[in-house]
């Protein structure tokens, strides 16, 4: 295969995999520095889009002009952003209760509910490989819950919120498919980001929290972080990958998460937690190995 990439593509590929390592690292860094900032949970997902937009329609412009949505996709497009503020509200909020490593593999649950939107909505037959994940995420996300609440109920509470943020995007994931025949990737992100501003201020405000912060850093690196670098190499590296590939990266994130929330804020992962972090990333990647998603398509 190395020998049918064209000359100029083979820097391109051997660059990909390192950016496919980076990103979920720079979005591993996300619930640390939620942590880190001195504003509400809210305030700090207002932040993180309003800090990032500009910067993403100078990406999407071009295609966004060239773009013919009529007014039902444009609705979606802000559904969408509505899903994708209570996404990162409900998250942000439940990171301030729950280990990072906990609302990391939580806040991916999206991958395993999309085959249940499937099943419940759409009518379609879960094969095999998806009631094998599915059963995998239950064991694993009871583990990790009866673990936190061994702890604290409210440890037990951040958990249910950030599982609540997965099952969130989701919704976002579902609005947009229809526009993404349309638009590339960095357009849908920055429409549903400016959609998402004005109510991520207006509840921020309304549960009195503090908005304007003392020390800038945390959230403009969060900005960086989460929305441009992290999203943005996950953009740039997904086309060279499988989906198990793509799955088993996935895994780097709950890693970094728990490296991360042992150095700074002493949380120690238990070995019952990392087994069911384990079964949680095992079903991460079989929900998406090929034949999987094959399988669902023929239905």
């Amino acid at each position: 295969m190395a020998g049918s990439i064209p000359l100029g593509q083979k820097h391109i590929a051997r660059a990909a995999f390192p950016a496919l390592v980076l990103a979920n690292v720079f979005l591993a860094m996300g619930p640390v520095l939620v942590r880190l900032s001195d504003v509400g949970p809210v305030a700090a997902a207002f932040w993180r889009l309003a800090l990032a937009v500009p910067f993403l329609f100078l990406l999407a412009l071009p295609r966004l002009r060239a773009a013919s949505l009529d007014r039902r996709q444009w609705g979606l497009m802000i559904v969408a952003g509505l899903f994708f503020a209570g996404d990162l509200a409900t998250w942000h909020v439940g990171i301030h209760h729950t280990k990072v490593a906990n609302a990391t593999i939580f806040g991916n649950a999206s991958a395993l509910a999309l085959p249940l939107w499937g099943l419940l909505v759409l009518r379609r037959r879960l094969h095999r490989p998806q009631l094998v994940a599915l059963l995998l995420a239950l064991v694993g996300g009871g583990i990790l819950m009866g673990g936190s609440y061994e702890m604290s109920s409210r440890y037990l509470r951040g958990d249910l919120l950030c599982l609540l943020a997965g099952l969130l995007y989701t919704g976002y994931l579902v609005s947009v498919q229809d526009v993404r025949q349309r638009l590339d990737s960095w357009s849908v992100l920055a429409v549903a980001s400016l959609s998402g501003v004005a109510p991520l201020l207006l509840a921020s405000l309304a549960l009195g929290e503090k908005v304007m912060p003392t020390d800038w850093t945390p959230l403009i690196a969060l900005a960086l972080s989460s929305q441009l670098i992290g999203q943005g190499l996950l953009t740039y590296a997904i086309g060279w990958f499988s989906p198990l590939v793509l799955g088993l990266s996935l895994m780097i994130q709950p890693v970094v998460s728990a490296l991360l929330g042992w150095l700074l804020f002493h949380e120690a992962m238990r070995p019952i937690d990392m087994l069911g972090m384990v079964a949680i990333a095992g079903a991460l990647i079989l929900v998406r190995l090929p034949w999987a998603g094959k399988a669902a398509e023929r239905d």
